[in-house]
């Protein structure tokens, strides 16, 4: 059985840990990119990369701006960045993906990306800019960005946080957020295979927002069906169960690794 490697990467200045079977160290393999929640890291999702990488996938695991390794402000300020954040790591997305790509070590029809909560919200995001995306996992995200910034923006008047921008920069930054929101471009889906895992417990990224978007999201799935899921845990809070993280493998081998097979199969 192949030992599985984790290399420690920079790519510009984003660090990440990459993981892949030592016997298919340097070939092109399917890659998938996860991406971290607020507050969190790349090391804290190692279990995922460690049972992608299991299956033949190469998996990189990147800190998004101000978190891990890049870390420089304190976390009331961070929480004040949250969109910058996730604006900043949709783009980085790409150059990452470019850097492997480089590398000849993706097979460029075989990309996928995931994340955890704010990761599951930039995959989404992400969906709206970028094709060579051939498959996604959201575990805990929104793609509404409007909605959810007026949401956040409500929950901290209520908490008494002081708002350190005016209602004109309020107004520029939802509107900075427009061409990003998926929940208003359905059509750049394009079919692509789309998981969501969300606990109907989640206080911190509410579960019905997400929901509401499977839900009109369906329809265009009609012929495709198997290409979209939505996995509703009844218990869970804001914490991916082992389920959801299993899930996330089946997906991905179904999607990214298996149809690609069945398809050689079929035209030989």
């Amino acid at each position: 059985m192949s030992s599985i490697i984790i290399q420690r990467d920079q790519v510009q200045d984003i660090p990440a840990l990459h993981l892949v079977k030592q016997s298919l160290q340097h070939e092109r393999l399917p890659f998938i990119l996860f991406i971290h929640g607020y507050t969190s890291a790349k090391e804290h999702n190692l279990h995922y990369a460690y049972l992608l990488a299991e299956k033949g996938f190469r998996v990189v695991l990147p800190d998004v701006k101000f978190h891990g390794e890049r870390v420089v402000e304190t976390e009331t300020e961070l929480h004040m960045q949250f969109w910058r954040i996730v604006l900043h790591t949709i783009h980085e997305l790409n150059t990452l993906k470019e850097f492997y790509e480089q590398q000849n070590l993706m097979d460029h029809e075989r990309i996928g990306v995931v994340g955890t909560s704010m990761g599951g919200i930039i995959t989404l995001g992400a969906l709206t800019q970028y094709q060579w995306i051939k498959t996604a996992v959201s575990l805990m995200g929104n793609p509404a960005y409007g909605s959810f910034f007026q949401m956040q923006i409500q929950h901290l008047k209520q908490q008494g946080i002081n708002i350190p921008f005016t209602d004109e920069q309020l107004a520029e930054q939802m509107n900075q957020l427009k061409p990003y929101d998926l929940s208003t471009q359905l059509d750049k889906l394009a079919n692509r295979p789309l998981l969501f895992w969300h606990g109907k417990k989640d206080q911190v990224v509410p579960f019905a927002p997400a929901y509401k978007f499977y839900e009109e999201i369906l329809p265009l799935y009609a012929e495709n069906p198997e290409r979209i899921h939505f996995e509703a845990d009844e218990h869970a809070g804001h914490k991916v169960s082992r389920k959801g993280v299993l899930l996330t493998v089946e997906w991905f081998e179904k999607h990214l690794l298996h149809n690609v097979r069945n398809k050689v199969e079929t035209s030989l």
